[in-house]
């Protein structure tokens, strides 16, 4: 593992970044119930309040949670920009995201009027918050790696992807105020392939060198490959929304938009290919599963010119936010979760002034055992998912292995926590 880049000794409280990756499985549980109690019914169309509820369980209760979790724990040690106060700033946003998210799934559920109402005020005061305090720590950032600028693209989706998503809350929020449909497709896009896709591109570029011992990224790769797809994503949605339409600009956004995914995916596999070290490892596993469903989902964006049917936009959903963005959240958790613990037990440890007593390292800290279980069983889900949308009767089996995947996900992290708290209070 190579660290040498990283700002260690900044590193934030171990709870920062642990409150948001704990509760994220717990949302995935919530969505894969939904699923069980509505049954096929939930995939008769993109528009089912059902499935628009397990979409956003997903995207912000599991996604965003686990990401503006990460981003938290990477400012310090990536970039030396540590976020001010970062316990109490992320105890706010994580409130102000759990609340926000619960309430949105209920009143897509429900259709009470003042749920969208009261998830607008906790969802807008997380964005304006997280938002504040990761653009200060970015103009604060004293590193001039490819990484930042990635980052701060991400964040600029992530403004656009939460102004479209306040804006079509608002449409169900009141009587009187109408919002075009065709917005949740712009929604879904820079949401998915704009602050999810910049974000795990720029983070990419630290963690797949350093934690799967791959050669780094060409240099000009990193830097251009971001500025290109954040240029097709503005390109793209100005050809959708301009009066009449400019299809030239909504293709041109486009051809930036998939080939910066697929030429991300095509390095990113041949620079695992190269890797020193052959072992199994369950987090190449999650980053294979990951590309390659990002590369079909590419393919099937393409083909919707071509293919306008209802069940090509259910299978490009599900492939972007279960196959693509799930996935490769997942494998890093079981990276990025067992690096914190050992390291903040190394510091506990130098703190007592033990400097030989024994830890586990990081296959030890999070079971292996589980973790394979849990990739099998999320890749099932994945298979059962995308089947469910031509036999929708296959919906409950896929909820019932979504159910087991995210409990084995929180258990497995769970346990490293417990770990954690046994050897601190040995250490004492």
């Amino acid at each position: 593992m190579k660290t040498t880049a990283l700002s260690l000794e900044q590193t934030p409280p171990l709870s920062v970044p642990l409150r948001f990756f704990l509760t994220a499985p717990l949302f995935a549980v919530a969505a894969a119930l939904v699923l069980l109690w509505y049954g096929p019914v939930a995939v008769g169309s993109r528009w089912m309040p059902a499935l628009l509820a397990v979409t956003h369980l997903l995207t912000l209760g599991f996604l965003a949670m686990v990401m503006m979790g990460a981003v938290q724990q990477l400012l310090p040690i990536l970039m030396a920009s540590p976020v001010p106060r970062p316990q109490l700033s992320s105890m706010f946003i994580h409130l102000l995201l759990t609340v926000g998210t619960a309430l949105l799934a209920s009143g897509m559920l429900s259709g009470e009027k003042e749920l969208f109402a009261a998830a607008i005020l906790f969802l807008g005061g997380c964005l304006i918050y997280f938002v504040g305090v990761v653009t200060y720590c970015l103009l604060r950032a004293r590193s001039s790696h490819a990484t930042v600028l990635a980052m701060a693209l991400a964040i600029a989706a992530l403004v656009v992807t939460g102004g479209l998503g306040i804006l079509l809350a608002s449409g169900y929020a009141l009587d009187t105020f109408s919002v075009p449909r065709s917005l949740t497709t712009l929604h879904l896009i820079w949401g998915m392939l704009g602050w999810a896709g910049l974000l795990v591109i720029g983070v990419a570029y630290q963690v797949v060198p350093m934690f799967q011992l791959t050669p780094n990224y060409p240099g000009l790769f990193m830097r251009w490959l971001p500025p290109i797809l954040f240029v097709g994503l503005v390109l793209w949605a100005a050809g959708r929304l301009l009066p009449g339409g400019r299809l030239w600009l909504e293709w041109a956004g486009g051809i930036g938009i998939m080939g910066s995914h697929l030429a991300f995916s095509v390095v990113t596999l041949r620079l695992q290919q190269r890797r020193r070290r052959r072992l199994t490892d369950i987090n190449i596993d999650f980053w294979r599963l990951s590309l390659a469903s990002l590369m079909v989902a590419m393919i099937l964006w393409a083909a919707q010119g071509v293919i306008d049917h209802p069940k090509v936009e259910l299978l490009f959903g599900i492939l972007l936010v279960v196959g693509f963005a799930m996935s490769v959240v997942s494998g890093m958790l079981y990276k990025i979760v067992p690096f914190l613990i050992w390291l903040h037990l190394n510091n506990h440890m130098q703190a007592a002034g033990k400097w030989g007593e024994p830890i586990p390292n990081m296959k030890q800290i999070l079971s292996s055992r589980y973790s394979r279980w849990q990739f099998w069983s999320h890749s099932f889900a994945l298979l059962l998912l995308l089947l469910a949308v031509m036999w929708p009767e296959l919906l409950r089996p896929a909820a019932l292995a979504m159910l087991v995947t995210f409990s084995l996900l929180w258990w497995n992290l769970l346990g490293g926590v417990r770990l954690y708290r046994r050897y601190v209070r040995g250490i004492q």
